[in-house]
């Protein structure tokens, strides 16, 4: 059954699990969606990291439709590991997983504004397969399958590269969510040629970069939910990715910080470079 489900979705098969990442959706995220009650959303970590009842609800109701679609698949979602962090060790497993965040840009979402999103990905032995990436107030759902491209509202889409001389527009953490070591690193894209800015939904970040919208990030933090999807979107549009030392981003974790997606290989690598050289602090 698991093979021939991996099969299916490499095969283009990707209609079940976008019917139940639309119906998830639409039952639990957009009926909450500038109707929420103060009591509704909870701080995690500070101000820019909030949960509301409807990741909750939407983890739930994606956790019972993917693994009913994929038996024997587990879930790493966000709202779960942030109740049981063990559960990330999932990713290091042997069983296909799917990698869920409900409301990718829940502080955006908290606060009317449409540019949040919905992130599952398929991954197996720490291979990403497939995702989607579903943004139902603006209307746009754009998937990825390894080897067969990426689409958005059934359209392909391709990276491109940035024009020759362009200044590159990148985006990037929330100091919130660095490293004095990151911080320095960050600050090497503060020069001539480089307009870094602050990043907000993460998932929507990375469908620009796959729609040629946007030249690359810089991000420094490395949960799978916010970029495993993401990461195959922009792969399969043509672009690359790489973390501050020159090795691939690994979903399961470990990875040297930042890390960089961006248009093509050649502005990764200088994204990348620009990271190392910054100085190094006291």
């Amino acid at each position: 059954m698991i093979e021939s489900f991996l099969e299916h979705v490499l095969d283009g098969g990707t209609t079940e699990v976008e019917e139940a990442v639309r119906k998830a959706v639409a039952e639990e995220v957009m009926p909450r969606f500038r109707q929420l009650a103060d009591h509704e959303i909870v701080e995690k970590k500070g101000p820019y990291d909030l949960v509301t009842v409807a990741d909750r609800e939407a983890e739930e109701h994606l956790t019972r439709a993917l693994t009913a679609l994929l038996p024997g698949s587990v879930v790493v979602g966000e709202e779960a590991v942030h109740a049981d962090p063990g559960l990330y060790d999932a990713l290091r497993g042997d069983a296909p997983v799917w990698i869920v965040d409900p409301v990718d840009g829940t502080r955006q979402f908290v606060h009317g504004d449409p540019a949040f999103c919905t992130l599952v990905a398929l991954a197996h032995h720490g291979e990403l397969l497939a995702s989607w990436t579903f943004a139902p107030a603006l209307g746009e759902l754009a998937v990825a399958v390894r080897g067969r491209g990426a689409v958005l509202n059934g359209t392909r889409i391709r990276s491109g590269s940035p024009a020759p001389g362009a200044v590159l527009e990148v985006a990037t953490s929330h100091p919130d969510y660095s490293t004095p070591e990151q911080k320095r690193a960050l600050l090497g894209l503060v020069t001539e040629g480089v307009r870094p800015r602050p990043c907000g939904s993460a998932g929507l970040e990375y469908l620009s970069i796959a729609r040629g919208a946007l030249d690359a990030t810089a991000f420094s933090w490395e949960y799978a939910w916010d970029h495993a999807a993401g990461l195959l979107l922009v792969a399969e549009a043509g672009g690359a990715q790489t973390t501050v030392t020159g090795e691939p981003f690994r979903i399961a974790g470990g990875n040297a910080l930042p890390f960089t997606a961006a248009r093509d290989a050649a502005t990764a690598e200088r994204v990348r470079a620009l990271l190392a050289a910054a100085p190094a602090g006291d």
